[in-house]
């Protein structure tokens, strides 16, 4: 996976301890800035690519990728269910 986007990150510089908070709940701060980035959705795919198990990426948490990684199979799954 190509990986230019990580210079033009919003959180480059940043304290990492921002995009590990303990909850989920305490996530708030580290989606703002993702929010506003302009390579977020490159780094949630890599994030969702490499199976990130910390963090914020992308401005998904761990529990939120999961939940796109189950709905992209279904997806596949019915797509595949039409195609045969």
């Amino acid at each position: 996976m190509n990986r230019n986007w990580v210079g033009k990150a919003a959180c480059s510089g940043l304290d990492p301890a921002v995009f590990y908070p303990p909850t989920d709940e305490d996530a708030d701060e580290a989606k703002a800035i993702c929010a506003a980035c302009p390579v977020q959705e490159p780094c949630l795919e890599h994030a969702i690519e490499m199976r990130e198990k910390n963090g914020v990426w992308g401005g998904a948490t761990e529990r939120e990728r999961l939940r796109i990684i189950r709905r992209r199979r279904r997806l596949r799954a019915q797509v595949s269910e039409l195609a045969s």
